[in-house]
């Protein structure tokens, strides 16, 4: 799926947010704190990096999410790593 380049309108965030349900109560907990903070005020590229961060296995994003696991600058790119510090924080 290729990820929106606009900042999602109200349907689309409902439909993000649904993708954002996870296997791992953790991360569905962290997700839906961040879009109740951040969902209506995301930028185009952060859109883009919250999509790219989805595609993430549960493990693997759970492991990022709780700073288990360090990306290089090659595994995320910037706009990712901007939005990973975001859900860090929520």
């Amino acid at each position: 799926m290729q990820p929106q380049a606009m900042p999602p309108d109200d349907a689309a965030l409902r439909r993000i947010r649904w993708r954002a349900r996870r296997g791992l109560l953790e991360n569905d907990l962290i997700l839906g704190r961040f879009f109740e903070r951040h969902g209506e005020t995301l930028q185009p590229a952060d859109w883009q990096a919250v999509q790219a961060l989805l595609e993430l296995d549960d493990n693997h994003l759970l492991d990022l999410l709780l700073g288990h696991a360090e990306p290089s600058p090659e595994q995320l790119p910037p706009a990712q790593m901007h939005v990973l510090h975001w859900l860090r924080a929520a």
